[in-house]
């Protein structure tokens, strides 16, 4: 599976202030692959070491972090010599090994020659719930390690998992109108896309045997692992429980059809409130299982410092795995608009906060107060110092009241509405085609 993330790892390598490379990403992204694939590429060898289950390395980092002693107890290991520069050293699912974290400070100081990745899956849980015993612990090695975050594979991704490279390449501002002049077979791919989702296993399946059902056996495993999860890494039932409730809770709160989409924790479990289930949502974010994505007072920069705490939505990583949690079936790809329809375009919505996400956006949206005033704009995100208003529409009706009203309150000149309709320019706003939400984020 070609991911875009690869032209970042080829930059990665050739730059003169290279340090350690931390990827970031829920579980089954396809992290592992992405840097194997990278090594054969890129590299005459790759030291790669996996810290599951791997009691022979966790004790070599429980003693001296000294770089040339770790490198060389690493070429033991794998049989490589990882100080030739020609050697990548992967040090994967890192989290299972504070020690190993707090190590790249040393290789980033002692050896910056040696290329370093580092992988793992559940790092933002390890950084802020490690234990109490100073094993258990990672030291972050603030400033010494560059960042790559790595989400499922975009529309556009997907479009290549299954061999369509041309229609990929053609998704690009400057080609707005002849992607216009094929918006059927962009709609038919998008429907495949919005039931397979963004999962590579997913796509690779699905690019076989061309058999949605398979996909979604894939799907459906995946939930169960990540249930899975949930208890290995977590201490107490008690937890466990409420993060597998939150966690179960979050697909219908997105489908909610009446009112607002703000996930509320009385709706987790009966009688639920936050001091009960504000952790396993931390837990859920920390994972990367979850977006949050947080409702301001207004559009104003950063919008950061207008964040509200208490008000925000959830969206699951992966809008196939939301139509598996929701037993979406598979004949609705087959009935004309019912997919874009369904749930008052909840998939539209997940897709679209997938692909922001994916291009490195912050999004965040934004409600009246109810009382003088209607209306919620989807998602807000900063651009080259701009904010950008973004209403997403799950078909071709573009009535944009609330956006035209929320842009002339507060003095926006430009926003940004995906629909299926084709790529139109109003002044205020601009319309672009759903299937195209890759391009995002960027101003209008």
């Amino acid at each position: 599976m070609e991911r875009e993330a690869m032209e970042n790892l080829e930059r990665w390598k050739v730059s003169k202030r290279r340090k350690p490379l931390v990827v970031r990403g829920a579980r089954q992204v396809g992290k592992t692959y992405l840097v194997r694939e990278f090594a054969q590429r890129d590299f005459d060898a790759l030291a790669h070491v996996v810290f599951l289950d791997n009691n022979v390395m966790k004790d070599v980092f429980a003693g001296s972090l000294d770089a040339n002693r770790l490198l060389a107890a690493i070429g033991a290991y794998t049989g490589t010599n990882p100080s030739d520069g020609h050697t990548l050293v992967f040090l994967d699912e890192i989290q299972e090994c504070p020690r190993a974290i707090t190590s790249l400070k040393m290789l980033c100081e002692q050896r910056p020659d040696v290329p370093v990745v580092a992988a793992g899956s559940l790092l933002g849980v390890a950084l802020s719930r490690g234990g109490s015993d100073e094993g258990s612990r990672a030291s972050w090695p603030v400033g010494k390690v560059d960042y790559l975050d790595l989400h499922p594979m975009t529309f556009r991704e997907f479009l290549r998992g299954i061999g369509r490279d041309q229609m990929a390449d053609l998704i690009s501002r400057q080609s707005i109108d002849v992607v216009d002049a094929m918006g059927e077979r962009y709609e038919d791919f998008l429907r495949q896309y919005l039931y397979v989702g963004g999962m590579p296993e997913a796509v690779q399946v699905f690019a076989d045997t061309g058999d949605l059902d398979q996909a979604r056996v894939v799907q459906d495993r995946l939930l169960l692992d990540y249930e899975h999860d949930f208890s290995k890494h977590v201490g107490s039932a008690t937890e466990t429980e409420r993060i597998q409730e939150a966690w179960r809770s979050v697909p219908t709160q997105i489908a909610r059809e009446t009112g607002t989409k703000k996930f509320m924790y009385s709706q987790v479990k009966k009688g639920g409130r936050g001091r009960d289930y504000k952790d396993a949502v931390s837990w859920l974010v920390d994972s990367g299982l979850v977006t949050k994505v947080q409702k301001v007072t207004r559009p104003g920069i950063p919008l950061r410092t207008y964040a509200d705490d208490v008000s925000f939505k959830l969206y699951l990583l992966d809008v196939g795995l939301l139509g598996a949690a929701l037993h979406l079936d598979s004949r609705t790809i087959l009935d004309g608009d019912r997919l874009f329809t369904h749930a008052k375009g909840v998939y539209a919505e997940q897709f679209v906060c997938q692909q922001l996400v994916a291009g490195g956006a912050t999004p965040y949206y934004w409600s009246a107060d109810g009382k003088n005033h209607k209306g919620e704009i989807d998602f807000l995100y900063e651009h080259d110092g701009s904010v950008v208003p973004l209403e997403v529409k799950a078909d071709e009706n573009v009535k944009a009241k609330s956006l035209r009203d929320f842009c002339q309150e507060y003095g926006i000149e430009r926003s940004l509405r995906l629909s299926l309709r084709g790529h139109v320019d109003q002044g205020w706003v601009v319309n672009y085609p759903l299937y195209a939400a890759d391009l995002l984020p960027f101003v209008p």
